[in-house]
């Protein structure tokens, strides 16, 4: 490697390979309990419940550590009916044919339709942008690599922060999401909407469908070289 600015490792912590594979399990068996829903409590959750989960979503690797990602946290009952009723007139183009016939037959087991209710039911939806512009400072302003997949992983942390903590999640893409980047108030020149999370507790009458549940095996996602 080039000669750079560093720190000792010093926070690693190495577990005897029986511990490794318990914890690996375990971790596994808690992620087999993260599901997708659609019936959202409207209890409140605590928000330094949702920074703390912002945060590890903040930890998670990024092109030259650029961190290209704003997290917008929103709680407000006016906000979260804006946006259900921008998402909602976006949706209803979707199924009413926009998606066309492939789309919208993939989507038939799930049973989604356009009515969105969870977006103003729900105690918390987190919008995610992604930066074409920024740096490992706030007011850098250098190009950004990698921001999609940089993103995407800072989001699945997000998404497992949640889920460890003990709330349930939805993602929500509405096509286009520009009224997010209004709503939202963020820069339209930087800034691109990737993803809604929809937080909370779940309903008494939450379900899970049945198409969801199957997932590919092993051997089906991966191979062994």
């Amino acid at each position: 490697m080039q000669n750079h600015a560093n720190v000792p490792l010093t926070d690693f912590i190495e577990y005897p390979q029986n511990e490794m594979l318990a914890r690996a399990q375990r971790f596994l068996e808690n992620s087999q309990r993260r599901h997708s829903i659609r019936s959202f409590s409207d209890r409140d959750v605590p928000q330094p419940i949702i920074e703390a989960c912002i945060k590890t979503a903040g930890l998670a690797p990024s092109g030259a550590n650029h961190q290209p990602w704003h997290f917008v946290a929103i709680n407000s009952p006016e906000v979260k009916q804006k946006i259900r009723i921008a998402a909602e007139n976006l949706e209803r183009s979707f199924y009413e044919g926009r998606a066309g016939e492939e789309w919208l037959n993939a989507l038939k087991p799930l049973g989604t339709d356009a009515s969105k209710p969870y977006l103003e039911h729900a105690p918390w939806l987190i919008a995610i942008f992604s930066q074409k512009k920024g740096g490992i400072h706030a007011e850098d302003a250098n190009t950004n690599y990698y921001v999609h997949e940089s993103v995407g992983i800072a989001t699945g942390f997000l998404i497992q922060a949640l889920h460890n903590a003990g709330l349930v999640t939805l993602t929500h893409t509405p096509k286009p999401m520009s009224f997010l980047t209004e709503i939202c108030g963020r820069d339209a020149d930087n800034e691109r909407p990737y993803m809604l999370i929809i937080a909370g507790y779940p309903a008494e009458d939450a379900s899970v469908p049945e198409h969801a549940l199957v997932k590919k095996s092993l051997e089906e996602i991966a191979t062994f070289l």
